[in-house]
């Protein structure tokens, strides 16, 4: 459960009452009203196990640096972007308001500091010209060479794309800010063009039209190129799943992916980054972690625990979920006490369907856990019968542009992030 009685609290804390309360009055402990009974609180479980691992006060320097890698300490200063009181916040302005009219390409303009309009113009050419060069590969390959030799979803193309462009792009370090801006703006058109061109858009009864290789990516790089020279990514994406009623939730939901602090693989680009490797390097590191189920692959277990619950029902599907160990996808967020506000921003706007609806009223019942930017992702894919790989491609398009903004912050650093082990194995041999 997210939050602990008092008495809770006290057994695992081993302090006295005043001290508990003490803590929540400092901004310590986080603390809100029992609804089944107002006179008396509940502490939120992650402050007070943080609070357990101190010791009378004070914490040593190896307890120190070891907690910096996980939850709960920051680990590199970053003027970008934080989670504080239930808000996400770009460079001090709320996410959920800028997500209202903004697109992702005003975002990026935000957090690299570019001139307004600056990435638009420059992932849109960027864009146009990858589209173009797809399609005539797409016509004039062979069917069965094309084919084989294509990847398989999102995940491949993007990774391939990005590896490719590592290979021969420069060194990050020593080189002018505008310079790597408008690389910056490259590398998300390039990954952009490589993730569009693989699902197969839907016709117009909601069914995937027949995968002929060829045929089908073909008509996915004419969908793309045939907009706009000004389109932004939404737009595209609307064009390409032949969706455009939800343009609209397409950009809503790229903006609130931009950036969300450093996360697992925010914090794999710096590193890669720190080493003054390419920016398409660094966003090739925070990419690979993509493929893991607690991060980017959230939504493909999320898609489990639908047919799960479609089977069997939500409140068995959560069960048994529980009862295997595994975090419940969807669910839950140690950022967020009173729930994901990026997932409220986008299920306000989006209808109820079955069982997305029970599994979220399952998964508060038994855990406690409110639905997070993984499930909104996934309902809106659902509502509007995107690709499969609609969830995982918002998540990865959006946060390119997170990625990029902390790769151009650690340049400018100049350090290398190198932490040190504490050594925890046996003792040397006598």
């Amino acid at each position: 459960m997210v939050w602990m009685t008092a008495a809770e609290a006290l057994n695992v804390l081993n302090v006295r009452p005043q001290t508990l309360y003490a803590n929540v009055s400092r901004g310590k402990i986080r603390a809100k009203s029992d609804a089944d009974d107002p006179r008396r609180s509940l502490y939120h479980r992650d402050d007070i196990l943080r609070m357990a691992k101190r010791s009378n006060g004070r914490r040593k320097i190896e307890t120190v640096s070891a907690q910096a890698m996980q939850w709960g300490d920051p680990v590199l200063p970053s003027a970008l972007s934080t989670a504080a009181d239930g808000r996400l916040l770009y460079r001090g302005r709320d996410a959920i308001t800028l997500s209202e009219t903004a697109t992702l390409e005003d975002i990026a303009d935000l957090l690299w500091q570019a001139e307004a309009g600056q990435v638009q113009a420059a992932t849109a050419a960027a864009a146009n010209a990858a589209a173009e060069a797809a399609t005539t590969a797409a016509i004039t390959a062979a069917p069965a060479s094309a084919t084989s030799a294509l990847p398989a979803n999102a995940l491949g193309a993007g990774l391939l794309a990005l590896a490719l462009r590592s290979a021969t792009d420069a060194p990050s370090l020593g080189r002018p800010a505008a310079e790597l801006r408008a690389e910056a703006a490259d590398v998300l058109a390039t990954l952009t063009a490589a993730m569009m061109a693989v699902p197969t858009p839907p016709d117009n009864s909601g069914r995937a039209a027949p995968t002929d290789g060829k045929r089908a990516n073909t008509g996915a790089h004419q969908a793309i190129s045939s907009a706009p020279s000004t389109a932004s990514i939404s737009h595209r994406l609307a064009l390409a799943w032949q969706r455009p009623a939800a343009e609209d939730l397409l950009r809503r939901a790229l903006v609130l992916m931009a950036d969300h602090e450093l996360n697992a693989s925010t914090f794999a680009t710096r590193v890669a980054v720190s080493t003054g490797a390419s920016l398409a390097a660094g966003v090739l590191a925070g990419f690979t972690t993509l493929t893991g189920p607690l991060h980017g692959g959230a939504s493909a277990e999320f898609a489990q625990l639908v047919a799960s619950a479609r089977q069997h029902g939500a409140g068995p599907a959560v069960q048994a979920w529980l009862g295997s160990g595994r975090p419940l996808p969807g669910f839950g967020h140690k950022l967020y006490a009173e729930g994901d506000p990026r997932a409220r921003a986008l299920l306000e706007l989006l209808p109820e369907l079955q069982p997305h609806t029970n599994l979220a009223a399952e998964a508060e019942a038994q855990a406690g856990e409110l639905p997070n930017i993984d499930f909104a992702l996934t309902l809106l894919a659902a509502a509007h019968e995107l690709p499969d790989d609609a969830p995982f491609i918002l998540f990865a398009l959006g946060r390119c542009v997170g990625w990029l903004a902390h790769a151009l912050e650690q340049v400018q650093a100049n350090r290398l992030i190198r932490p040190r082990a504490r050594y925890v194995g046996p003792s040397a041999g006598t």
